[in-house]
């Protein structure tokens, strides 16, 4: 069939073209033979997660049709060992082959038209021990040396373990990088205090900025006050040599400032040095600027979540987005989200690098989504908002030791993406006995709104730790100023157990009694343990009020809200109540925005992925997947005037409910079409 273009569409790819060559950004590679590669987790370095594809538009998106499926063989939902998978990747696509990370560390090279396996690269992880984060790879990152020497790779792959190691691999081959730390790896675990295996994972990509691989790691929630360091640190590409490593304690701290490379005037941390203890990490997906020759990092909240009546100013730079030097480490600003954290209300996501027309010109910002629900769009040279942020009085009296934060930011635009409280009248359930269930259940608790601390006698936290804007973080568009993301409504009750009397033995028989229905974690260090559980109604729905996931397009011309959808389904709650399909479902998984005008999204739990309408929110299409959906997509064509995929891992995720599998599934047009 002879395809026809619009003189519309020759406008769009002009546009597109234009400002790919200027704008102010942190885009991979303006070569157009690159412009079908997806180079990063988020598209690009800067994580706007915005293809310039548009083979697959708003006409033709109802005719998508499975491609190819490969398996990988790596899934486990907790029957065969103890270490229990969740898939929430997104492949790369460079040079003509994908790859890809399984939730046990392999790393697989495909042909990204047919599926076919190029190579496979195991690091044989310990898959018996129990892994706080659950066994999980979101993503890799790679890099092109600009200069290889003689019988070096001329692009690299790099990968976190969730056994704490950092893996260079020549992306030709899948052999592990010679010239690389020790036969291609590093130990991450040196220097960070592991008391025990599993509560030190890297389960996000590094990032790499102008030869400087930078690296995170997650820790295991809840457990004590000495968890693990949270310490980010930067590797030489080619030879994994430690460049430097930022130790995330107070301002003042001389051991911390030492750690920092500061021109050659202060000394290198070495791989025998000791890092902070129980600091706030980075969990999550950093992004990268080269031309201003910074990363920018999320961080997590110091250890444990619940307490911080022992932190003394460790926490200053928890819950925040903080741009460091690539080439040193020092940091340049940061912003905090939410002072002295209790709430496990980490900065979850991929701080978007945008950029946001105002007042006539053109601002190089940064957007921050956040687990409260809050959107912040700030200046990425200063972290001055953009948008009116104020700080408002928030509840406090806490329990004994703690001593809350009087204040927290609110932004005035764009506003919370979440209901503002959750009162005993607002209970929701599928019929008279679930509502006033729940009515008693948000009437037995303390609740002053947002902010509430925890305490003795409970605390309805909402929207939840996995409420807001989690790990699926927020898509870009270009072209119609638009910021796309999805959120969670999940209400949590939260409660402060005094520590006296309850030894270990006594906390086991506290969980066996629990069954499964909440979660109790001890908090080693504190004086209180923290029990923590989902509120729902005896038929298991939760017990604030629909959508309980939405997807949101916010005009950064404005800050307004353009539209915002219900996202997905809760599959087996639609056969007892259809109108249940119209509530949406909690979702974690990211959304992708292209040039055809067009949002991909999976995340919900009736395992769909799923097109919407940039312009107007409406839903185009949607496709089963053979498992949970639980990661972002990505779209790619390998050359110029071939076919354009759609792809993504569907692996499910264990404490969402959904399906487990192992499947990476492409999508693409009927030949002709």
């Amino acid at each position: 069939m002879r395809r026809t273009v619009s003189v519309t569409s020759c406008f769009l790819a002009l546009a597109l073209l234009i400002q790919a060559a200027f704008a102010d950004g942190p885009a991979s590679d303006k070569h157009p033979s690159r412009q079908g590669e997806w180079q990063a987790y988020g598209h690009d370095p800067g994580g706007t997660r915005f293809s310039p594809l548009d083979q697959i538009n708003r006409s033709n998106v109802s005719k998508l049709k499975v491609a190819w499926t490969y398996r990988t063989g790596d899934f486990n939902d907790g029957t065969k060992t103890r270490a229990q998978t969740t898939w929430q990747h997104t492949p790369l696509l460079v040079d003509g082959t994908m790859y890809l990370a399984t939730p046990f560390n392999r790393v697989i090279a495909l042909d990204p038209e047919t599926g076919a396996e190029k190579w496979t690269y195991d690091p044989k992880i310990d898959l018996t021990i129990s892994y706080d984060n659950q066994l999980n790879c979101r993503g890799l990152a790679t890099w092109a040396d600009p200069k290889p020497v003689a019988g070096a790779p001329s692009r690299r792959l790099f990968m976190g373990t969730n056994d704490a190691r950092l893996i260079c691999l020549d992306a030709a081959t899948g052999k592990p990088c010679a010239g690389f730390g020790k036969d291609g790896q590093v130990d991450l675990s040196i220097g960070v205090g592991i008391t025990r295996r599993g509560w030190y994972q890297v389960t996000s990509p590094p990032a790499v900025v102008n030869g400087v691989v930078v690296v995170g790691s997650a820790i295991g929630d809840n457990q004590t006050v000495n968890a693990p360091s949270g310490v980010v640190r930067a590797y030489d590409a080619r030879t994994g040599e430690l460049k430097w490593a930022w130790d995330p304690g107070p301002q003042d701290d001389a051991a911390q400032r030492a750690r920092v490379v500061k021109g050659g005037a202060k000394e290198k941390p070495s791989a025998t040095t000791e890092y902070r203890r129980g600091s706030a990490n980075v969990w999550s997906i950093m992004t990268t600027d080269d031309r201003r020759d910074l990363v920018f990092v999320p961080t997590g909240n110091t250890s444990p979540d619940y307490y911080g009546g022992v932190r003394n100013g460790s926490d200053y730079y928890s819950s925040s987005v903080v741009a460091l030097r690539g080439s040193s480490g020092q940091v340049v600003w940061h912003f905090q989200t939410v002072h002295h954290d209790i709430w496990d209300y980490d900065v979850p996501a991929a701080p978007a690098l945008i950029t946001v027309k105002r007042g006539g010109r053109e601002i190089p910002a940064v957007a921050v989504a956040t687990k409260v629900g809050h959107l912040f769009i700030l200046n990425r040279d200063t972290g001055k908002p953009i948008f009116p942020v104020e700080e408002r009085a928030v509840p406090q009296n806490a329990v004994e030791g703690e001593t809350p934060s009087p204040t927290q930011p609110f932004p005035v635009l764009p506003k919370p993406l979440r209901p503002e409280r959750l009162n005993p009248e607002d209970a929701f359930g599928i019929n008279d006995a679930d509502r006033e269930d729940c009515r008693k259940q948000i009437a037995a608790l303390r609740n002053d709104g947002v902010f509430t601390p925890p305490s003795l006698k409970g605390t309805l936290v909402y929207p939840g730790d996995v409420g807001g804007m989690n790990w699926s973080g927020m898509s870009f568009d270009p072209v119609h100023g638009l910021l796309i993301t999805s959120t969670n409504r999940l209400a949590r009750a939260v409660t402060l157990i005094p520590r006296a009397g309850i030894d270990d033995k006594k906390l086991r028989e506290m969980r066996a009694e629990s069954q499964g229905r909440y979660e109790l974690a001890p908090q080693t260090g504190t004086p209180y343990l923290m029990k923590r559980e989902f509120m729902l109604s005896p038929n298991k729905v939760p017990c604030n009020p629909p959508p309980w996931s939405t997807l949101v397009a916010i005009d950064l011309s404005n800050g307004s809200v353009k539209w915002e959808r219900p996202l997905g389904s809760i599959g087996p709650l639609s056969l007892i109540v259809p109108d249940s399909a119209k509530w949406g479902s909690p979702s974690l998984g990211g959304s992708i925005v292209t040039a055809g005008g067009l949002v991909f999204v999976a995340a919900s739990m009736d395992d769909y992925l799923r097109a919407f309408d940039v312009e107007t929110g409406a839903e185009l299409w949607k496709a089963k997947l053979p498992a949970g959906g639980q990661a972002t997509p990505m779209t790619y064509m390998v050359k110029e005037g071939g076919k354009q995929f759609l792809v993504i891992c569907a692996g499910g995720h264990m404490r969402l409910g959904t399906k487990a599998g192992d499947y990476v599934v492409a999508f693409a047009l009927p030949s002709g079409e």
